[in-house]
């Protein structure tokens, strides 16, 4: 039995997806029902006959924050694929960060230790990899970490790390997979499926600096193999190519066919207007979209160095321009639809 954490995410969803049509046996949590209704979507994307493969998943309402909702899924469980988190760059939820992300994974990890699970994969982000040295743009899997203008959500994912680490030192077998931005269809108003909405529109500025991209099946065809293979204690950096925000607004308006973008927001106006979201904020309430450490973060372009990912066995990368022209029909279709 393979049990997997956030199955009704954009990452979660894509692995139900593999690992259903590999023949796995397979439990998913969930938290909304309705959510349920996504991981459909997804599988429709792929399959002529999602329902038949969706039906194949064992669904059970938990919450990796409660243990009593928790433990009864790892009943026979020999695998773990713990995909759950929050993700949020608000300051403001800090807690609830650290409650999801840090004590959930606790939990994952003291249960799997308890239940004797063969194999532990954790889903991390190159976010808890820190901002590194003074002055470093190059980042591989031995960075040091630094927490000078790293975001709640980096922090909370790091110390979730802590946690996996720990549970290996209590025997549980672990691998830790670091994507970058994941592209992939289906979740259009979260997550990298913002950049599609924005890119859709046709507006004139994108933004400055950059990240590391890959796709969501990249990442979950690695975890799988990972999961498959004798490697163990080890975590991956998953990132196909390190790409500017302008690159890939306009890989997306030519495969969307929208006017493309021809200039880049100043970083002065940036300055401006996290101020203006944070003054917001404060004074009515509104939810943080632009953060002081989101906009420091886009004065230089963080680079990613693949090369451990590439020793992975059977792994290789997928063409990005593919997937990106891959998810702008689907976006198509979902709009139109």
């Amino acid at each position: 039995m393979i049990l997997v954490t956030g199955g009704t995410g954009l990452l979660g969803s894509h692995l139900l997806y593999q690992l259903v049509q590999d023949g796995g046996t397979v439990r998913a949590t969930y938290r909304d029902p309705k959510k349920k209704t996504k991981v459909l979507e997804v599988f429709g994307f792929y399959s002529e006959e999602p329902h038949e493969l969706y039906h194949k998943i064992q669904w059970v309402e938990a919450n990796v924050t409660d243990l009593a909702s928790l433990e009864p899924c790892f009943e026979g469980v020999n695998q773990v694929y713990h995909c759950a988190a929050l993700i949020s760059f608000d300051p403001k939820d800090l807690n609830d960060l650290l409650k999801t992300n840090v004590d959930g994974t606790a939990n994952m990890i003291n249960l799997s230790v308890k239940y004797k699970v063969n194999k532990f994969c954790h889903v991390s982000s190159i976010a808890a990899l820190g901002s590194g040295k003074k002055g470093q743009t190059i980042y591989d899997e031995n960075v040091e970490w630094n927490d000078n203008q790293v975001s709640v959500y980096g922090i909370s994912k790091f110390e979730s790390e802590l946690e996996v680490w720990r549970g290996s030192q209590e025997g549980l077998p672990v691998v830790i997979v670091n994507p970058g931005i994941v592209l992939g269809p289906g979740f259009w108003r979260s997550g990298s499926g913002l950049l599609f909405r924005r890119a859709s529109k046709g507006g004139r500025y994108s933004f400055p600096s950059g990240s590391g991209f890959v796709s969501v099946n990249d990442v979950v065809n690695s975890m799988v193999l990972l999961m498959q293979s004798n490697i163990e204690n080890e975590r991956y950096i998953l990132v196909n190519q390190n790409l500017t925000y302008h690159e890939v607004f306009l890989n997306m308006a030519k495969a969307l066919g929208v006017e493309p973008p021809s200039k880049i927001v100043s970083l002065s106006l940036l300055e401006i207007l996290w101020r203006i979201d944070f003054l917001k904020s404060t004074f009515f309430g509104k939810r943080r979209r632009l953060t002081k450490n989101l906009v420091k973060g886009l004065y230089q372009q963080d680079k990613y160095d693949n090369s451990k990912s590439k020793t992975i066995p059977n792994f290789t990368y997928e063409s990005l321009n593919e997937v990106i022209g891959f998810c702008c029909e689907k976006f198509k279709v979902t709009m139109k639809a």
